[in-house]
């Protein structure tokens, strides 16, 4: 059996949380390699995301595009259920950081998972059509096989509460404006526009994109993982969530529940009813 040295171990140690995206030491500080008074004044938070993500800086186009897809995601009103969480546990007592990790938990599949089941469409329909093939036909084939797994909706298309999402024709602009300029191939966009057509065909009406389906768009085309995608959706809505919770705060109410006391929920149980003559009850002894 081969004893380690103090060097072996101390190496070891060291390597416990090897990590590729920061080195720190006393006075020193870089990210990816890159001294933090540097980047302090120079790096826009966006691009900061980006270096933290990828391991290099953005170019100024990435870094723009990221940003304006990170912009209009902070929030969709207090009836939003993460935005109602943070609002509501900050009338419970609980600090911004307790508000906001508790919304935070809530931007699971159902709500917040969209953008990231909208990228792996994309990519299933980028597969699906290859380099050369029809991608309104492999929309239609990657669509389909959705639907016939079970999923009632396609994630990143229609909105229960915009006809047409006032956030998606300018964000679509600013990609065609970023595919021009050679940001990025476009590939994605015609993608999204293929499911467009795709629902139509099998929908037989017109089910536009939503705030998902465009920043599914924009962070495929930046290279960013599925997972990621849903990971910067929660960076954006965080924002959102501190916003409201710190509003909330300021009106110091208490116990605010989902809705005004004035309005009663509604009950679908049994009618009142009498307990039984010979229910089961404790033995009020204590014998068992």
């Amino acid at each position: 059996m081969t004893t380690k040295t103090p060097e072996d171990l101390i190496a070891d140690c060291s390597a416990w949380w090897d990590t590729a995206i920061i080195d720190i030491h006393p006075g020193e500080i870089a990210i990816r390699g890159y001294p933090i008074q540097e980047l302090i004044g120079h790096v826009s938070f966006p691009a900061m995301i980006w270096l933290m993500l990828r391991g290099e800086l953005p170019s100024r186009g990435q870094a723009d595009l990221l940003e304006a897809a990170l912009v209009p995601g902070v929030d969709h009103g207090p009836h939003a259920p993460s935005i109602a969480i943070a609002r509501m546990a900050v009338t419970c007592g609980l600090p911004v950081n307790g508000a906001m990790a508790s919304a935070i938990n809530v931007l699971d599949d159902i709500h917040g998972g969209a953008g990231q089941q909208c990228m792996e469409l994309y990519a299933a329909i980028d597969a699906e059509a290859g380099a050369t093939g029809d991608l309104v036909q492999a929309a239609i084939v990657a669509i389909q096989r959705q639907l016939d797994a079970g999923e009632k909706i396609v994630p990143g298309f229609g909105h229960r509460f915009h006809p047409i999402d006032p956030r998606t024709a300018p964000l679509f602009a600013l990609v065609a404006k970023a595919e021009a300029a050679g940001v990025v191939t476009g590939r994605y966009a015609a993608i999204g526009r293929a499911v467009e057509v795709a629902l139509k065909t099998i929908k037989k009406r017109h089910i536009p994109m939503n705030i998902d389906g465009i920043t599914a768009v924009i962070f495929s085309e930046l290279g960013f993982e599925p997972e990621l995608g849903r990971g910067l959706f929660i960076l954006s809505r965080a924002v959102g969530i501190l916003a409201h919770a710190w509003e909330q705060k300021q009106r110091g109410h208490r116990i605010m529940g989902p809705m005004p006391k004035e309005i009663p929920f509604r009950y679908s149980g049994p009618a009142r009813r009498a307990v039984p003559a010979d229910a089961a009850a404790p033995d009020v002894r204590g014998n068992d």
